[in-house]
């Protein structure tokens, strides 16, 4: 089910993949504990936190993260998105 990101979102969901994976550290999970939590493979969630792939997945899959993670799903994306103007590398 799993297609390719589209450009203009690529680094919006490795940002969240980051966030994921800091918050999985912060409650002591390993990848392996957090799936079985989230009721989804290990490698899924690896897939997910690669640093720098875009891995695109579900909005169930990622509302089953944010239960596993104890965090409303709104403050999960917040807390991995930069706004755009951060973003964007300035012309030069």
């Amino acid at each position: 089910m799993s297609k390719e990101v589209a450009f203009h979102n690529r680094d919006r969901f490795i940002q969240l993949g980051i966030a994921i994976a800091t918050l999985r550290r912060v409650h002591g999970l390993s990848q392996e504990k957090l799936a079985e939590k989230a009721m989804v493979s290990r490698s899924l969630i690896s897939a997910i936190e690669a640093p720098n792939l875009a891995h695109n997945f579900s909005l169930e899959v990622f509302f089953n993260i944010a239960d596993a993670l104890d965090v409303d799903p709104s403050e999960l994306m917040k807390a991995s998105v930069f706004p755009d103007s951060i973003l964007r590398k300035p012309e030069i």
